[in-house]
């Protein structure tokens, strides 16, 4: 009675936004940004015991002008957040970011100031990955996880918001005679 019945058969339906979101999530590249014990995990879920490469992610980019996918992996320092932030600004949009492990997502037990208390404070995150360290099996579950989330993203510019409410969380979160002389961390 609809339209699949006089259409003949193998004709496939679909929309722009399916297409483009099974395109940007079958050869998603990550920026590898390993900064502590996590990175071991994240290098094992590369090795052929877990063998990220059949999610279409076999290459590690090195330069972010060819990544749309950061896993931050570690505790963040004072010193590397302008450094992480650079390099998520220097990736091409859409781009995308994981959170992995309990140091990266909330600062874990290094609660001083010396370490950025979550990632969240300097770029926008997309999944949290809990654990210290967290295994490659749930590395490779939060990369399904983010795939179901690209796959079903609307088409359109995503981040402004996003980036607004991190703009005004580091506005709040600077020491006092910062946001007096308006120096940005």
């Amino acid at each position: 009675m609809g339209l699949e019945e006089k259409l003949p058969s193998g004709f496939l339906l679909t929309t722009v936004e399916q297409v483009v979101g099974f395109v940007r999530k079958s050869s998603m590249w990550p920026a590898t940004f390993g900064l502590a014990c996590c990175a071991i995990e994240m290098m094992s879920a590369g090795g052929p015991r877990f063998d990220i490469a059949r999610f279409g992610m076999e290459r590690f980019s090195a330069t972010p002008r060819q990544a749309d996918l950061m896993i931050v992996a570690g505790r963040v320092s004072q010193k590397m957040a302008p450094v992480l932030r650079q390099i998520y600004d220097q990736m091409a949009e859409p781009k995308w970011v994981i959170a992995m492990g309990v140091c990266a997502s909330s600062g874990g037990m290094f609660n001083n100031y010396a370490i950025v208390q979550g990632v969240d404070h300097i770029v926008p995150v997309d999944i949290y990955l809990p654990g210290c360290p967290p295994r490659p099996e749930m590395l490779l579950d939060a990369v399904l996880k983010l795939h179901d989330k690209v796959q079903n993203t609307k088409l359109g510019a995503h981040r402004e918001r996003e980036i607004e409410e991190i703009e005004q969380r580091k506005l709040r979160t600077l020491p006092l005679v910062q946001r007096t002389e308006g120096v940005t961390p």
